[in-house]
C-alpha cells in the first residue's frame, strides 16, 4: 500500500494544533484499516471464486445425488459416502462428487468442511439458488442457518429430475455472483482513496 503524501507550500495552510494533528492521524489510521479489511475481503472473494470454478469442474467430470463423494473400493466398485463416513474420501480416490462435495473437495477435502473458505462459498452458492442477485449476501449465519442452507443444496442437488448441466450452472452462477462481489468490493475501495 503507497500514499502520496505532499508538504504544502506556506502560506496555504495554518499551522494545526497537536489535538488536530493528532485527529487527522487518527482518521488516517481508521481509513487505512478500513482499507486493509476491505483488501482482506477482496482477496477472499477471489478465493471463493477460483474455487466454485473449481468444483464446477469436479461436479462436470463426476456428479452424484445421495451422497457427498463417490470413492472407488480396492476391487474398483464405487461407494457413495454420506456426511458419517465421508473422511474415508481423504483415504481413497474420489470418482464423483456432488454440488456440496465438490464444493469441499475443491478446498480440500473432508478436514477443510468447517474453513470459512468453504462456508462461505457455500453462503454464495446457496444465496446465488435462492435470492436475487441485488440482494445482500449473508455472510456470517448462525451456525443453524448454515446447516440449513447446506439442507437445502443437498436436497436440491439430490431432487429426481435434477440434470448435471443444472448443478454445473448454480455453481457458474455462484461464479458470476463472485464476480459482482468483487466489483463491488473494488468499488468501495476506490472510495476510500484519497482522490
Amino acid at each position: 500500500m503507497s500514499a502520496v503524501l505532499t508538504s504544502p507550500t506556506p502560506g496555504d495552510v495554518r499551522p494545526l494544533g497537536w489535538r488536530a494533528r493528532r485527529r487527522l492521524q487518527k482518521q488516517e489510521r481508521r481509513r487505512l484499516a478500513e482499507q486493509d479489511a476491505r483488501s482482506v475481503r477482496l482477496a477472499e472473494l477471489h478465493r471463493i471464486r477460483a474455487l466454485l470454478e473449481q468444483a464446477a469442474a469436479l461436479v462436470e467430470h463426476g456428479w452424484i445425488q445421495h451422497g457427498w463423494f463417490a470413492v472407488l473400493d480396492a476391487q474398483g466398485r464405487t461407494h457413495r459416502l454420506t456426511v458419517p463416513d465421508f473422511q474415508l474420501a481423504s483415504e481413497r480416490r474420489v470418482s464423483g462428487v456432488c454440488l456440496v462435495g465438490g464444493i469441499v473437495y475443491a478446498a480440500g477435502g473432508p478436514h477443510a468442511v468447517h474453513s470459512q473458505l468453504v462456508q462461505r462459498s457455500l453462503d454464495l452458492t446457496w444465496h446465488a439458488l435462492n435470492e436475487s442477485p441485488r440482494q445482500p449476501v449473508r455472510w456470517c449465519p448462525s451456525p443453524a442457518v448454515r446447516t440449513a442452507h447446506v439442507r437445502d443444496l443437498t436436497r436440491w442437488n439430490d431432487h429426481p429430475q435434477r440434470t448435471v448441466e443444472q448443478v454445473s450452472s448454480l455453481l457458474q452462477s455462484a461464479v458470476h455472483l463472485a464476480d459482482a462481489q468483487i466489483e463491488q468490493r473494488r468499488a468501495e475501495q476506490r472510495a476510500l482513496t484519497p482522490g
